[in-house]
């Protein structure tokens, strides 16, 4: 029957059907990374005492892609939100809403996926829920996350006000690939195949940084919706200090830059899902980059930018003819359902 190959809404009605779609289909595929015992929470050990937590969703469309899936993304995003405030990710809560008619195939590719990369980034899914709706009601499916990770004893949370003037500003991937690839999918831009989405989880290179640098690094974000534009606006609104970014040393594939020239996009707004901004002593700027580009996630890193006492708070760009312009954040809705 139609179960057998698609949603229907009995799978999510809680009686027959949802448990064989989870029986069947859901537990089987998560089983290596499934810690849960399909009662109303699930129980884990405390690894410190200090957590990190975070919570997200992801829409994207589509939702499969060159080299990623809504699968991927939620993995990788979620840990490497954890991973940058100096956690160790550990635990993910996992939530699905299908739309009636999604085939369980399609839903199949993307537990392989999540089940991928949850191995690779060393976390276990906790627990789970799973939701139906109406043909039209969502658009295939919509995934939920919630993180959990934890600190060492002897590692300090990062945080903002860790930087300070005169720190050094670390791209660690190039700008803006996930948004030209995600966009070339949607829009048949012809450039999906030479500009890959970075999406990755980057735990393991961040453990690795701040144990080699330690109080060295003061503050990592990463950079996802709104770009190196809005991101590096907010942290220059919340520092008080300015940030110099140098056009010439940002990490950016030529096919990016000429994608978005073609849409009239500017590149430091574009989406990235594998890729952060680290900010750090001046005196192992040079070092740090030479780690990272032992890593395959970060072998383009770059330092770009520096952190100013100015008169103006802002974000500016050092264009690579001499002059200088402010990076504003844009207003409203620039690219939708990118992550």
């Amino acid at each position: 029957m139609s179960s057998d190959y698609m949603i229907v809404e009995d799978h999510g009605t809680g009686g027959l059907l949802s448990k064989r779609l989870l029986d069947d289909v859901i537990v089987p595929k998560l089983k290596p990374v499934y810690l849960g015992k399909m009662e109303d929470s699930g129980i884990a050990p405390v690894l410190g005492n200090t957590l990190a937590m975070t919570t997200d969703s992801f829409v994207i469309d589509p939702i499969f892609f060159g080299n990623g899936d809504i699968g991927k993304l939620a993995i990788c995003g979620t840990v490497n939100d954890l991973a940058v405030s100096g956690a160790t990710p550990k635990y993910l809560t996992l939530a699905f809403i299908l739309e009636e008619g999604f085939l369980i195939s399609e839903l199949s590719r993307i537990l392989d996926s999540i089940c991928k990369e949850a191995q690779e980034a060393n976390v276990y899914i906790l627990a789970g829920d799973t939701k139906v709706v109406g043909k039209g009601d969502v658009d295939k499916i919509y995934i939920n996350t919630a993180g959990v990770g934890f600190f060492a004893p002897d590692q300090a949370p990062l945080s903002l006000s860790k930087i300070n003037k005169d720190d050094h500003l670390i791209i660690t991937g190039h700008v803006g690939n996930h948004g030209i690839h995600i966009l070339s999918f949607r829009d048949g831009l012809g450039f999906e195949t030479k500009v890959l989405s970075d999406c990755a989880p980057l735990n393991k290179v961040i453990q690795d940084v701040l144990s080699e640098f330690g109080e060295g690094i003061h503050y990592m974000r990463d950079i996802t919706r709104g770009g190196v534009g809005c991101i590096l606006n907010e942290i220059a609104a919340e520092i008080g200090f300015s940030i110099y970014l140098n056009e010439s040393s940002i990490p950016m594939q030529q096919e990016t830059v000429m994608a978005a020239e073609m849409l009239g996009i500017d590149p430091l707004y574009l989406a990235n899902e594998g890729n952060l901004a680290i900010f750090c002593s001046p005196d192992i700027s040079e070092k740090l980059v030479a780690l990272l580009s032992q890593y395959d996630y970060t072998q383009n890193a770059s330092v770009c930018g520096s952190v100013q006492a100015t008169e103006t708070t802002g974000t500016f760009l050092v264009t690579k003819e001499g002059s200088t312009r402010i990076i504003n954040s844009f207003e409203g809705m620039q690219l939708a359902r990118l992550c």
